[in-house]
């Protein structure tokens, strides 16, 4: 095998691996914000004061 043919290969494996991370990131939130029971931000304005 040669460099030409490991480093494509290894470059498409990494943005397939940021893809997957990014749409099973996405998938949780999108669960956290259909939640009612989620804890808030700290950072939200309507969070309680801690």
């Amino acid at each position: 095998m040669t460099a030409e043919f490991i480093v494509p290969l290894l470059a498409l494996m990494t943005m397939l691996a940021a893809i997957i991370f990014a749409l099973v990131s996405k998938h949780r939130t999108e669960q956290k914000l259909d939640d009612p029971n989620a804890p808030k931000s700290t950072l939200a304005k309507d969070a309680p004061n801690a």
